[in-house]
């Protein structure tokens, strides 16, 4: 589909952050929207720093980032429902990155 506008990915995705599921702990993340990775036209979302699982004598450090990108995102999806979808199975799969599930466990749960 053609990308929506900035603000309203924002929004969406804001919404798809609104819906991760009760239980989920975050700690020192944020989450940012950038158009598109450069080299890598087609990834949807990235992950950088350190899961929680792996977090030993953790301080003073830079939160970690989940970037969703939102050129290849509108690309991938055939329509704004589709889109939606796809957002949120984006922010449920790198936010599974933080909390330190794994790839494979990530395609068990539906969110790859």
């Amino acid at each position: 589909m053609e990308p929506v506008p900035q603000e309203l990915f924002e929004e969406l995705v804001a919404d798809a952050l609104d819906g991760l599921p009760e239980g989920f702990e975050f700690s020192n993340v944020v989450v940012v929207v950038e158009d598109q990775r450069p080299g890598k036209p087609h990834l949807l979302g990235l992950y950088e720093g350190v899961p929680l699982t792996e977090r030993r004598h953790y301080s003073g450090v830079l939160p970690d980032r989940i970037t969703l990108f939102r050129l290849p995102l509108c690309r991938h999806a055939v329509g704004l429902d589709d889109l939606v979808r796809e957002i949120r199975v984006t922010v449920l799969h790198e936010f599974g990155h933080h909390v330190g599930i794994d790839e494979d466990r990530l395609h068990e749960l539906g969110w790859a």
